[in-house]
């Protein structure tokens, strides 16, 4: 009995063994046909295989389709980024990561086990001069009272309220709000700041707390969720008691 337990541990070992060798020998072809693809610059075959859309670091717009993807393609794959692709080896640079997908070097590019691309975490000059451009262009047409921060988050809207989270530097994030029938170039109603980026899990779902006397005002970003889920959420506490709570549309993020 022991014997056959043991031929049984052996043959799920060596098809584990065989099974991640398969495994990697699919990534490396993968990254090799991306990497050809790059080489020739065809930007027509890698539009075909992006998923849609592929997020741009806000207030940069994400590119929602092919024709977008073919139009921008030299915005994003810049001489910089060609090359970390181009030079890159399938079995040295490119790794599986398991569920999340295939990762260059240290994340700048990421494919799924389809060979689509999913991620570009790299920001070349253009897209880092027009983010810039961008924000200094939104500091213009809010109120002097809150024209001054970092890093826009994202502008949200409840059936009464527009909510614009922006960060002052060095995670310090800060509310404004204003009634739904307000423009964002007045005064807002209500300014918090010091407020906190909370992470729940690997999902995405995050959200944003700030706290003002006995009241906490919670903005929760909704990535994952059930399947009539808003993708946003505000709820208002005073103590510990829930007094408000709205869904929520991400106007901008």
């Amino acid at each position: 009995m022991k014997k056959i337990n043991l031929i049984l541990v052996l043959l799920i070992f060596y098809n584990s063994f065989v099974n991640a060798q398969d495994t990697k020998t699919d990534y490396k072809k993968l990254a090799k046909t991306f990497i050809d693809n790059v080489k020739s610059d065809n930007k027509e075959a890698i539009g075909n295989l992006v998923v849609y859309p592929l997020e741009r670091e806000y207030p940069i717009p994400d590119i929602k389709n092919k024709s977008e993807f073919v139009k921008r393609y030299n915005e994003i794959f810049d001489a910089n980024l060609k090359n970390e692709i181009i030079k890159s080896d399938p079995a040295k640079n490119w790794s599986d990561m398991g569920w999340r997908g295939i990762m260059l070097n240290q994340g700048n590019i990421w494919l799924d086990f389809d060979g689509r691309l999913i991620a570009v975490n790299y920001q070349s000059k253009f897209e880092s001069d027009l983010k810039k451009s961008l924000i200094a262009a939104q500091k213009k047409g809010l109120d002097p009272s809150i024209a001054f921060f970092q890093t826009p988050i994202c502008i949200l809207e409840t059936s009464k309220f527009k909510i614009r989270i922006d960060d002052l530097g060095y995670n310090n994030y800060r509310y404004a709000s204003w009634s739904i029938n307000k423009e964002m170039n007045e005064k807002p109603d209500l300014v918090i700041n010091g407020g906190n980026l909370i992470v729940e899990g690997t999902g995405g779902n995050h959200q944003y707390e700030f706290k003002k006397d006995n009241y906490t005002y919670e903005c929760a970003i909704i990535v994952l969720g059930e399947k009539n889920s808003p993708p946003a959420k505000l709820t208002i506490y005073q103590g510990k008691k829930v007094i408000l709570t709205q869904n929520a549309k991400i106007v901008s993020r």
